[in-house]
Parts: C-alpha cells; structure tokens; sequence
C-alpha cells in the first residue's frame, strides 16, 4: 500500500523471487498506483481498504505516511495478514503499542521497516561487533543527513497532522534503531532539536542526541535535513579497537565496512570491505520478513524494535523541550 518513494523502492526488488508475487497496489490517487503496478506486473487500486481486503494475500507492505500505518496495518492483520510496515512504526507511542496488541492477538507477524539493518556493511560491522573483535563497546557515534530540496516545507513529511516528529523522526530513528542494536537499551538522554533553516515548525530540521546506557555506554546522533551532502557515518568504539561504516551507496557515496584493533606497539592497520552495485537492503529485509513469516518468529528489526525506537525519538524531544536540554530518564 502506498506508490509513493518507499513503494517505489520495495516493490520493483521484489520482482523475480520465486516465493513472491506482487498482487495489488493500492495508492490516494489510482493513477499512481497504476504507474507502480504496470511496473512489477499487478493490479492497481484506489485506496487502502481493497488492498487489505484483496482475496488471497499472505502479507501487506504499508508504504504510506505515517498517519495511515496503525490503521492499515491493524485491519491488515485483523483480515488474517501479515504486515511489513514503514518505520516510524506509527505516529505515536499508543498507536505503535496497539499494533503490537494485534498482532499477538491475530498471531500475525508485524515488522518495523528498518531496513539499514540489512545493509551488508552494518551486517558486517555487527558480525565483528558480536565476535568481540573491538571487545566491550564503549561508544557509538552516528551522523545522518541530507539537504532537503525546493518546497520541502510544503510536503507531507513537514505536515504535524501526518508525522509524529520532524526530521529525527523520519530519517535519524535509523541511527536510533542501530545504535540501540549495538548497544543495548539506553536509560537517560540529552538532546537538542531545533528549526535552523526549514520553515517546518514545530518539526525539527537539526537533532543533536545523546543517549546513555545502564552500564555508561554513550551514543551520540546527529540528524541533519541541512547537510546539502548526502553523508551516511555509522561508528563504534571498543575496548579493543572500532568499526566505521560509511555510505549506503548511491549518493551518499561507496558503502564501507572499517574494522581497525587496537595495539600500541604495531603498525597502524585497518580491515576493509566496500560493497559496490545496487542497494540491496530492500531484498534482504524482504526475505528476512519471508523467514520470520515461515519460521514462525520474531524477525530482524520486529515491531518491538519499532516501538523503542519511537519512545526514543520521542525522549529526546521531551530531553530538548526541558530545561536546557538536561538528561530524562526513559520511561520502558
């Protein structure tokens, strides 16, 4: 459901797959959708309710903004469907926990779209990670950003009657998503979120977080919609050495996977692998969403994961609007 950029993204990688087939696309305006169908070889609909209700669906793929994920994917998975949904999981933290609610009622599986999870260079980046190659992590330092574009403020994603939060929301809950996988549950946050050059107040265009965990492990998180350069920079320090990885492709440049140990008395050396071609996330997350649905488990970046990721996105605005920006604890 939705035609959009995101449906433009997934569904054309899921063409060829032998256990796939692309049914309906549904989108506001038919004619959009039609584009998108006449291009992955299915029928196209207006609106989302015969999407859900098209006879013989295993799975709906919820592609819209984020006003419309809750209530997509809960008369989805109530028609008997499981659901991949689009991160922000929803728009708000009770509609995210209803999902959730459903989805063990149902028994359906529901999945949060974080697809840099599957990309090969953070897959690489969390193979040495778990392997303890870089020992106890210590840190995570995080900046994603892009540079907007003419009439940005006029979009949907600059509307607070359609999204939950501003940029950090729409792009840097990524960041969030990853740093809380390396890392673990955070327990206090600092942050700083404004409107410096956008005219989408009260959504932010800047965040600046700092989150902490129990044992003092500390990630900090720049997402900019000013960075005019695409730059993708995901790093993480180790008692024993760091990883860096840089890039998702495309514009933002090579996708690279950065594994450096440490000692004092030996030439400086670093591992690294680039991954060149097509991004490949889209297939991945998709057949890690296939493997859950038949193994009957929670997948790789589940609707848990999308739920804390929004309560932390939503605790660094609650950290900003406070006095100063001091440390709030989290609230699980």
């Amino acid at each position: 459901m939705g035609a959009g950029l995101q449906g433009r993204r997934r569904a054309p990688a899921l063409i060829g797959l032998p256990e796939t087939q692309i049914a309906v696309v549904g989108a506001a305006d038919r004619s959009s959708a039609k584009l998108l169908a006449d291009r992955v070889g299915a029928q196209a609909v207006e609106g989302w309710t015969r999407v859900v209700e098209w006879e013989g669906l295993d799975a709906v793929v919820v592609c819209t903004p984020p006003d419309l994920h809750a209530e997509i994917s809960i008369a989805a998975m109530r028609a008997g469907r499981h659901v991949l949904c689009e991160k922000p999981l929803a728009r708000t933290i009770p509609e995210a926990e209803r999902m959730i609610e459903v989805a063990s009622e149902t028994g359906r599986i529901l999945k949060c779209g974080f697809n840099h999870r599957h990309h090969p260079g953070i897959l690489q980046a969390k193979r040495w990670r778990d392997d303890g190659r870089i020992g106890q992590p210590l840190w995570v330092r995080a900046r994603y950003g892009i540079g907007g574009r003419p009439g940005y403020e006029r979009e949907w994603r600059a509307d607070p009657r359609i999204v939950g939060g501003g940029h950090f929301m729409e792009q840097g809950i990524h960041a969030v998503d990853l740093a809380r996988w390396f890392l673990g549950e955070f327990s206090s946050v600092a942050a700083f979120v404004g409107t410096q050059f956008w005219q989408t107040e009260p959504l932010e265009d800047n965040a600046f977080a700092l989150y902490r965990t129990p044992t003092g492990a500390v990630a900090s998180i720049h997402s900019s919609l000013t960075q005019w350069k695409n730059l993708f920079s995901f790093e993480v320090g180790g008692a024993d050495g760091y990883i860096n990885v840089e890039g998702l492709g495309a514009s933002y440049g090579t996708e690279r996977a950065t594994l450096g140990l440490r000692d004092f008395t030996a030439p400086f050396t670093e591992q690294v692998i680039e991954y060149r071609g097509e991004d490949r996330s889209w297939l991945a997350e998709w057949q890690e969403f296939v493997a859950a649905i038949e193994e009957k488990r929670e997948p790789l970046g589940s609707a848990q994961d999308g739920l804390q990721a929004l309560r932390l996105v939503y605790a660094a605005y609650d950290a900003s609007n406070s006095a100063g920006g001091k440390p709030a604890h989290l609230i699980a």
